[in-house]
């Protein structure tokens, strides 16, 4: 039976609720958090395993299908074409840079309000390849974004401005460097001490607009984040050597991407507060 330890890559995010107002939100939500935790940990190689004998096309088209009625419920069914196409898009540049580096890979797989991912069936060698793969979705994902903010330049029409701006926005999130992340991913061949510059992002999101899909990648992420205070054995100080070069690479790619998805949101942005199912 194959096992894939390499986590999947998540495609995004959905928008976060209000934030709570005592801090005992925190002590109730942690508990059961925990447990969906443990239960995703125990249970991720039988859900894997019985998506793996799932045709592609069923994998994929009926889950792209599942989460465009889902978002339609929220958003109408416009946008959340739109948006699920995005999400698609970013998986593909996930997809291709796996591809491309000789891993093998399974389709993208789509969870309502949680996003997608793909599932790799085996782990990159070193850090350069798995940072290659990581940042193969941000690029992707930001190259669609501007392609719907094109269309709205072109047509006026505020749909294309408000699915360039969630786009924008969701790419330049998953560039957070923290965990599974793929800003995580990727700053593994810058350092893996930004991770705790992740920490602070995260920490003050949850803080400012708390979020139980912020609180459940937290929690998955803490064995990658505790990793980072043991001793490493020579296997996994193998693993991170990069030459200096691959890192300027890499750093280019990384803040140069994360400046430009913030133009990107600072000229497609959309009054939200309406809903997108308002400029539809």
């Amino acid at each position: 039976m194959e096992t894939n330890e390499f986590p999947p890559y998540t495609g995004s995010v959905p928008q976060a609720p209000p934030p709570q107002n005592k801090g005992s939100g925190y002590k109730k939500a942690a508990g059961p958090l925990a447990a969906i935790g443990i239960l995703l940990a125990k249970f991720k190689s039988a859900i894997f395993v019985g998506l793996k004998f799932l045709p592609a096309v069923l994998k994929t088209g009926g889950t792209m299908a599942l989460s465009i009625w889902a978002y339609s419920l929220r958003w109408g069914w416009l946008f959340a074409l739109g948006f699920v196409i995005l999400i698609f898009v970013h998986e593909c540049g996930h997809l291709v840079a796996a591809k491309r580096l000789g891993l093998r890979v399974g389709a993208p797989v789509f969870i309502p309000f949680m996003g997608a991912f793909i599932a790799l069936k085996e782990a990159p060698r070193n850090a350069w390849i798995e940072a290659q793969v990581g940042i193969g979705g941000p690029i992707f994902g930001a190259i669609g974004s501007a392609v719907c903010y094109g269309i709205y330049f072109l047509t006026g029409n505020l749909l294309f401005s408000a699915l360039a701006y969630m786009g924008f926005f969701l790419n330049l999130f998953n560039l957070a460097p923290f965990g599974f992340l793929d800003g995580g991913r990727v700053v593994t061949a810058l350092s893996p001490w930004l991770w705790l510059v992740g920490v602070v992002i995260i920490g003050a999101m949850m803080f400012f607009h708390f979020n139980l899909i912020l609180l459940l990648i937290v929690i998955m992420s803490l064995p990658r984040l505790f990793s980072l205070f043991r001793k490493r054995t020579g296997e996994e100080l193998r693993y991170y050597e990069v030459t200096p070069s691959q890192r300027l690479i890499m750093g280019i790619l990384y803040f140069g991407l994360i400046a430009g998805l913030v133009v990107g949101m600072y000229f497609a942005h959309v009054d939200m507060s309406t809903g997108p199912a308002q400029v539809q």
